[in-house]
């Protein structure tokens, strides 16, 4: 078996995708000495604007993605809804990390769920949905509440229903006819968590600090790190994320949602192999920031230290906050221990991911309670 190649700096790394993700990748890359090139549907992208090259174009013009691969010499990714025929076309002209195979497993829920069991690590009860009758049995065998999700393209709480007692199966099928689906048991969890774990082409493999993460409206809200969860719960969450990465053969940066239930014991419910929201923390508060530790891992060299250099909170800006004009940033700013990261979005709109902010404390709690002020100052002034 031949020794996986390796991309110095000064090698270019091509990112498709071209969301704040991949333009904090660009910093750390470019910060490292390599070229950075993007691609995506959009121009003046958050990606693009640090990029040495943004190429627009469709990720089904097999000609610009094979165009752009040979200008490249390594390929990740910034999220993973990228079809596999556009991965497929590109890995025939350069180096393609993570692989195809680990995209296709986690863009779809069931193929997701279907490989973490058969990896034998825990996760809520499921049944596969394609039609209202596979609905109805499913909803009497898991019992209500449960959730409805799509197979694929969800994110931040997109194509999922709860279902109660009192839902008309009927009429919730109806808006899901045509789309495969997945139906979760409800899972009474004290805390929702993740961890952030690399594995390098050499198969080393290193995780950062269980995160705490709070939602609002199906968006991550709040990120605490570390979460404020016992020793050995936070041990065995560390260890699940690297089963996993090792499972899937990752090379690259994987995020591992879990539920840690009322008794410490914990369920896999998503992966994500591409850098995180609950991962921003890193960028200021960790030794290796989890793009650098993307960049390392896909150019084969040695993984950084994934240590936390203190407790910090992380909080998301989304375009709620320009809805009666400009956030004052002046006063986020007039919080010594706050750090501001905007992505460079040119349009605000309600629910979207417009930058964030990362404070410091002497432990998670103090500095969540600091991050939130400094969002709430913001806007208060208006």
């Amino acid at each position: 078996m031949s020794e996986p190649r390796v991309f110095l700096p000064g090698s270019t790394v091509g990112v498709m995708g071209g969301g704040q993700l991949g333009r904090m990748f660009a910093i750390a890359a470019r910060r490292m000495g390599y070229r950075v090139h993007t691609f995506s549907p959009d121009e003046d992208t958050p990606t693009g604007q640090l990029a040495d090259r943004e190429v627009a174009a469709a990720y089904d013009d097999e000609a610009a993605v094979r165009d752009f691969a040979r200008g490249i010499d390594v390929l990740t990714f910034e999220f993973e809804n990228i079809p596999s025929q556009t991965v497929a076309w590109a890995s025939e002209e350069c180096e393609v990390r993570p692989s195809g195979r680990v995209l296709h497993t986690c863009q779809h829920r069931l193929r997701e769920k279907l490989f973490l069991v058969g990896a034998g690590l825990p996760l809520p009860r499921f049944e596969q949905i394609e039609s209202e009758a596979d609905l109805t049995h499913a909803v009497a065998k898991l019992g209500t509440p449960c959730v409805l999700k799509t197979a694929a393209f969800g994110y931040d709480g997109k194509g999922q229903t709860k279902i109660d007692g009192d839902t008309d199966l009927a009429a919730t099928w109806a808006r899901y006819e045509g789309t495969p689906a997945v139906l979760e048991a409800w899972v009474p969890f004290a805390r929702e968590i993740s961890v952030i774990v690399a594995r390098s082409a050499a198969g080393q493999t290193v995780s950062y600090p269980v995160c705490e993460n709070q939602h609002a409206h199906h968006i991550l809200d709040l990120t605490l790190v570390p979460a404020r969860i016992a020793h050995d719960v936070a041990a065995r969450a560390r260890q699940l994320a690297g089963r996993v990465a090792e499972a899937l053969g990752l090379i690259g940066i994987l995020a591992v949602e879990m539920f840690e239930l009322p008794d410490g014991e914990i369920l896999i419910n998503e992966l994500a192999p591409r850098p995180h929201n609950s991962g921003h923390f890193s960028f200021d508060a960790s030794i290796t920031s989890q793009f650098e530790q993307q960049l390392r891992a896909v150019c084969g060299l040695p993984l950084g230290s994934g240590e936390l250099l203190r407790p910090c909170a992380m909080a998301n800006l989304l375009g709620d906050l320009w809805a009666n004009g400009e956030p004052d940033w002046a006063a986020a700013a007039a919080f010594p221990e706050v750090k501001i990261h905007l992505y460079g979005k040119a349009g605000a709109r309600p629910g979207r991911k417009m930058g964030h902010l990362v404070a410091f404390g002497a432990d998670p709690a103090e500095a969540a309670s600091r991050v939130v002020a400094a969002r709430h100052a913001l806007v208060a002034g208006r």
